[in-house]
């Protein structure tokens, strides 16, 4: 079975980065950067590995909502300036890159389901939650700081929703990391609470009479704010990729498992 890793690029690196003392030192981190990828190889084993990067353009998702992720912080000059060397190390090392034209989160959900659609696994390495969402089994993500898969159990008792239920959760409460804004009035606690009732959005919005005036007039309003939400939360997995699998095959035995 082929066994795809697929990492965050600047997931792993904006991290790595805030971390660094001396942000203008690409040397150092251009290190650190190397030595996480050997370890994650060496780890996970798999027989393709694959790091994804944003691109320069707009988001889909931007010109559907132009406040999406609004008043993130830019990234350090620094980092920026050096992405493209801090890439060629890591492809002569033998972890070639994909860069998306926008974000890189579809074009990782698209490689992750088109691969297990052919009974590859894959193995996301990054910290964002919205990957959750992925259901099939062979689908897993991987937690490069915490040095774990993540703990879907655990995500769903802090959000209180079932797996499944993430993107109505998020049409309802929003996520404020990406500035997707759900409905006015509806936090995630309320949020939580109506699909452990209602289950779905569907339902939900099928049974406004049974709620209270107040919750259901917040409801009603902002129906077409949860629309545009839940699809700024999906990940899209159709998104073209002029790519072929071999051309990130792991270099044959060159790492050890780790201990």
């Amino acid at each position: 079975m082929n066994t795809l890793l697929i990492i965050d690029g600047l997931n792993l690196v904006r991290r790595m980065h805030a971390t660094q003392p001396n942000e203008t030192d690409m040397a150092a981190l251009t290190s650190r950067v190397s030595a996480a990828c050997r370890k994650l190889l060496r780890f996970h084993q798999p027989s393709h590995v694959a790091l994804v990067w944003d691109g320069d353009g707009e988001t889909w998702r931007k010109q559907l909502y132009p406040d999406y992720k609004k008043g993130r912080k830019p990234m350090p000059e620094a980092l920026a300036q050096g992405l493209v060397a801090l890439k060629q190390h890591l492809a002569d090392e033998g972890i070639n890159s994909i860069n998306a034209e926008a974000e890189a989160d579809d074009v990782i959900a698209t490689l992750a389901c088109k691969l297990t659609e052919h009974g590859g696994r894959a193995i996301i390495v990054s910290t964002d939650k919205g990957f959750a969402q992925l259901l099939h089994p062979a689908i897993s993500q991987w937690d490069h700081f915490s040095q774990g898969y993540l703990d879907i159990t655990a995500l769903e008792n802090k959000l209180g929703v079932d797996r499944s239920q993430l993107l109505d959760f998020f049409a309802l409460a929003g996520d404020s990391g990406n500035r997707i804004p759900g409905i006015p009035g509806i936090g995630p606690k309320s949020a939580a609470e109506l699909l452990r009732s209602f289950r779905h959005l569907r339902n939900l919005y099928a049974s406004l009479d049974s709620l209270g005036a107040k919750q259901a007039k917040k409801l009603a309003d902002g129906r077409e704010m949860a629309r545009l939400s839940y699809q700024l939360a999906r990940l899209r997995t159709d998104i073209d990729l002029d790519i072929r699998l071999n051309q990130f095959r792991c270099q044959a035995n060159k790492t050890s498992p780790a201990r």
